[in-house]
Formats: structure tokens, C-alpha cells, sequence
């Protein structure tokens, strides 16, 4: 009778844990689904966009700080990009800028498809006779513009995969304009960066009122053809291009090189779409300033010369400062030209660009979005050679006052005179 009892009482807790189980259990699938759930976060968070890729059955790979609500979203199907990244979490605002509406129609251009991102890889040059864009022999206008399909829809293998950073390969040929056959390895690691390396990599301390998310990539080129690539041939560049959310009071604000135009040359290229006006750009001795309101489509360029390795934007109705950081080289090197057309002198591009997208002459827009990029210098390699190029994002949002002592310390200027620069 006494053992009976014994065996109801202990079939009794077991049936209890098993209830309690169950119900955590429910809880965290529960928990998961809304997660998933486009309609549970707001457009505009960085859940939304994470639970519209699930949607779309975009695989996705996230990398978390441990120490913060960091968060960052990769997309190995779309070249290991970043898609986008938090400092807030799920329920924080999204930074990079995604193209719901391609995305989402399921559909795949031959020609170029911009499903958007924070960070993508591309190769340089865009176009001369180096260009990867165009077939030899055919006029470069942009009916017979084409991105490589291997920098454009087609997938990087992911080599290995950890708690804070992801790292993909891709092996492929392309033929350049002159008819040169480029025999390409690329590899490239991205990795969140914790409070501490933000620190290290700024060389200052961040106040703890302030919220944020870095990552860093590293992205190696490599000839892995039988011919070097050279002057003559024709060679390549890393090409990374960060494409955000725009806003109403949006600036960019790129520092140079102090010097004479007949010293370094001319301060920006600012007529790749036509001449920026001068109520969207404004230059002073060693700073400029670049409107990126998503309304009027227009690009901007620095020379090697002139470029140094930081450059940032800031958001004044989000409290939104970003950061760009590149290994520029100590010596000024050699760039592709990726002006179209008929160059001469294919290796004189620019280092950095910012681009401030809005209505093109039938009225559409592709985004809107803004961009800042940057270059590797030309790839002029033998053959088994690698380049590296080193690209750091920084989102740092808050106080004015906090934010301030960032970029003056970087810049030598205030969050105030930024945000009141047009």
C-alpha cells in the first residue's frame, strides 16, 4: 500500500514537470514565431526586415554581440552582404536599406538586380577598357551594361561560421572588356565588433548612454589564373558599397587632404550625374559636406590624393551617426577608372564615393537610398596573389552631446554644425 502511494506521488511530480515543460516549450516556439512574423514588429525595425527575408526564403546568417543588442544579418545566396544591422535589437531601427518590392516578386533581371544591403562586394572597374560590365566591342551605354552574375544573384559558399563572425569563398572567370579572361578567388570574412573594439578600432571611449553596432569585413582578392594582371592587360579592384536609409536632414561628410589643386588635384568629382548644386554640397578647407535626402539623384568622388581613411554620415532626426572606416594605404596607389566609355587614363579613379539616389527622367526611383563606398586600389597582381581590403561600419546613436564629442574629435567638427551645414 506504501509503495503504491509512493509510485502515484512520484507519477504525480513527473506528470507536473512534464506540464511545466510543455508550457515552456510552447512559450519559446511561440516566442520564435512571432520572431518570424512580419506583422509582429514594425516597418522600419530590424525584425520586420529579419522576418521579411525568412518570408521570402532568404537564408540568413546573424552574428550577435554578447555584450549589447548588437545584431548584425547576412546573406550568403546574395554574396555574403549585409543586409542589415541593429543596436537595438529586433526591436531597433534597421540600417541598411532592402528592397522589399524586387525581393519580394520573386523575379531575377539578367541585367542587374538591387536587392539593396548594407555592405555588398563588387569588383572594379565599372567601365573603360578593363571593365567587367560591358562585352568587348560593345558601346558602353547602359542597354548593354551587365553585372556579372557572380557578384550580382549567385550564391558564396560559407567556409565557417561562428558565434560572432562568418566567413564565405568564391571561385569563378570573367572577361573583361579588352577580352582579358581573369581566372578570381574571393574570400571574405564579416564580424561584429563588441564595445571594446569599437573603442580600440576609434582610438576613444564611448559613453555608456549610447547604443551601437560596428562589423568589419575583410575581403581578399585573388589571381588565381596562370598570367598576372597588369597595366596592360587589365586588372581589377575590391568595390564595397553600403547602401542606408535615407532621411529628410541625411549629410555626409567626407574629410581630404589639405593642399593646393595643382599639388593633389581637385578637392571632389562632383558631374557624374551632372553637377551636384551647391545647395546639396558644400566644401570648406578640409571637410565637405553631401545631402543624401533619398530626392535628388546625384554622386560625388575623392581621389587618392585627396582621401583619407574615415568619412561618416549622420541623421539628425534619428540621432543616427555612421561611420565608415577603410584600409586606405599610406602611399597613394593606383585606381580603376570606372568612368564609361573611352578613358585616358584607366588607372585614375576615385578612392571614395557617396552616392544620394532620387527620381531619375521617367519620374521612378529605385530606392530611395544613399550610399558611401569604397575602393581598393588597382589589383595589379602575378598570378597566385592576393589583395586585401578592409572595410569597418559604425552606428552610433543617442545624445547629441555624446555623438558630438565623436565626430569632433574625429572630424574637428559638432553634431550641431553638421546638422545646420545646408
Amino acid at each position: 500500500m506504501k509503495r503504491t502511494l509512493e509510485n502515484k506521488y512520484y507519477r504525480s511530480i513527473l506528470i507536473g514537470v512534464f506540464v511545466i515543460l510543455m508550457a515552456c516549450t510552447s512559450r519559446v516556439k511561440n516566442s520564435n514565431q512571432m520572431k518570424k512574423n512580419i506583422n509582429f514588429y514594425p516597418k522600419g525595425t530590424y525584425g520586420y526586415d529579419s522576418a521579411f527575408l525568412a518570408k521570402e526564403k532568404v537564408e540568413t546568417i546573424e552574428l550577435k554581440d554578447e555584450g549589447s543588442d548588437s545584431r548584425v544579418l547576412i546573406a550568403p545566396g546574395f554574396q555574403g552582404r549585409v543586409m542589415t544591422s541593429s543596436s537595438g535589437g529586433v526591436e531597433g531601427a534597421s540600417y541598411g536599406w532592402v528592397n522589399y518590392k524586387l525581393i519580394g516578386s520573386g523575379e531575377r533581371n539578367s541585367q542587374f538586380n538591387p536587392f539593396g544591403g548594407e555592405e555588398r562586394l563588387w569588383l572594379g572597374p565599372e567601365g573603360g577598357s578593363f571593365s567587367i560590365y560591358f562585352a568587348k566591342g560593345k558601346e558602353q551605354v547602359f542597354a548593354n551594361w551587365r553585372v556579372p552574375k557572380e557578384i550580382d544573384t549567385e550564391t558564396f559558399d560559407v567556409i565557417e561560421k561562428k558565434l560572432k563572425k562568418v566567413s564565405f569563398r568564391k571561385e569563378f572567370s570573367l572577361t573583361n572588356a579588352s577580352g582579358t579572361i581573369l581566372n578570381i578567388g574571393i574570400n571574405r570574412t564579416v564580424k561584429i565588433l563588441s564595445k571594446d573594439e569599437i573603442e580600440q578600432a576609434l582610438q576613444l571611449p564611448l559613453d555608456r548612454s549610447l547604443n551601437y553596432v560596428a562589423f568589419e569585413s575583410e575581403n581578399k582578392l585573388t589571381n588565381k589564373g596562370t598570367n598576372d594582371w597588369t597595366e596592360k592587360s587589365g586588372v581589377l579592384s575590391i568595390w564595397l558599397l553600403c547602401m542606408f536609409n535615407p532621411s529628410e536632414q541625411g549629410v555626409v561628410f567626407i574629410p581630404f587632404k589639405r593642399g593646393s589643386d595643382a599639388e593633389l588635384g581637385k578637392i571632389v568629382t562632383d558631374d557624374y550625374f551632372g553637377k551636384v548644386p551647391s545647395d546639396r554640397l558644400k566644401v570648406t578647407e578640409d571637410i565637405l559636406f553631401f545631402k543624401t535626402d533619398g530626392k535628388y539623384r546625384s554622386k560625388i568622388g575623392i581621389s587618392p590624393q585627396r582621401a583619407l581613411s574615415y568619412c561618416g554620415s549622420y541623421d539628425a532626426k534619428n540621432q543616427v551617426l555612421t561611420l565608415l572606416w577603410y584600409s586606405n594605404p599610406t602611399i597613394p596607389s593606383k585606381y580603376v577608372n570606372s568612368k564609361w566609355g573611352n578613358q585616358v587614363d584607366p588607372l585614375s579613379g576615385d578612392v571614395l564615393n557617396s552616392y544620394n539616389d532620387g527620381p531619375v527622367e521617367d519620374g521612378s526611383v529605385m530606392g530611395p537610398f544613399y550610399e558611401i563606398e569604397s575602393s581598393s586600389p588597382a589589383a595589379a597582381i602575378s598570378a597566385g596573389e592576393s589583395m586585401t581590403h578592409t572595410q569597418r561600419i559604425f552606428h552610433i546613436t543617442g545624445d547629441e552631446d555624446k555623438l558630438s564629442l565623436i565626430t569632433e574629435q574625429l572630424f574637428h567638427v559638432s553634431i550641431d554644425e553638421i546638422k545646420h551645414v545646408f
